[in-house]
């Protein structure tokens, strides 16, 4: 009897190793979805942001347009509307149109973020975009392994959050230095708390008993999480540590 309940222990131990595998297989597939698809956004974002700064450079009239005119405030505001919409919407879409908009967001950011490159020289946008790679692959790996369990930080930083908006949309009409440095490093901090978080709240997210097309949703909403923190991060330490032209 007691061979009996060994072997049977012993099958159900196995059985409960193969499903950890399946699960751990699954997790690591789910969560380079989502980085796949983050760091596609991103590159898209780059070649958009620069193309754009390209053609108002070289076409005077462009430039006017999207830098001077009533247009810059549908520019800046369009990816904001992009990431509520698709956040309202997502579960009604066809896997193919989420990605579309994803794809769409990001080169709208880009065309946002394109006048970084009239700003700051070339050199300290790049040292600055591999600083924060740096910095974001250390917290996301951190928020990635870590067995703390980070989810009580999500109330703090969406309150620091909150407070870095209202500071950022009353400094456009204080135009302060001194505000802005202050918002540029508590931003830092929040996004790099972010990072972390959000990369723990991701890896949480995965079931294994999700179908395909749920599976994809998650990674493009685990990817737009992951791309804004990055983003953020990076335009406030550009803020801190960008060479002016």
């Amino acid at each position: 009897m007691s061979d009996w309940n060994n072997q049977t222990a012993g099958y159900e131990r196995a059985a409960a190793g193969a499903r950890a595998g399946e699960i751990d297989e699954g997790l690591r597939a789910y969560m380079l979805g989502v980085y796949n698809y983050m760091a596609l956004a991103l590159a898209l974002t780059g070649v958009a942001a620069l193309g754009t700064a390209i053609m108002a450079t070289s076409n005077p009239a462009f430039g006017q347009l999207i830098y001077a005119s009533p247009l810059k405030w549908v520019i800046m505001l369009a990816p904001l509307g992009m990431v509520f919409f698709l956040s309202a919407r997502i579960g009604n879409m066809a896997v193919g149109t989420a990605q579309t908009m994803f794809w769409i967001f990001a080169a709208l950011m880009g065309l946002s973020l394109s006048s970084i490159f009239l700003v700051f020289t070339g050199e300290s946008i790049v040292r600055v975009f591999f600083i924060t790679a740096a910095a974001f692959g250390s917290l996301s790996l951190w928020g990635y392994t870590t067995k703390k369990d980070i989810s009580g930080w999500g109330s703090f930083l969406f309150m620091g959050l909150i407070g870095i908006i209202i500071a950022m949309v009353v400094n456009i009409f204080l135009a302060s230095s001194a505000l802005q440095f202050a918002i540029s490093v508590i931003g830092v901090l929040v996004f790099a708390g972010l990072t972390a978080y959000d990369t723990q709240r991701i890896k949480e997210s995965y079931y294994v008993g999700d179908d395909g097309t749920l599976a994809a949703k998650k990674s493009i909403m685990g990817a737009l999480s992951l791309y804004l923190n990055f983003i953020n991060m990076f335009v406030m330490l550009l803020q801190l540590f960008g060479n002016r032209e």
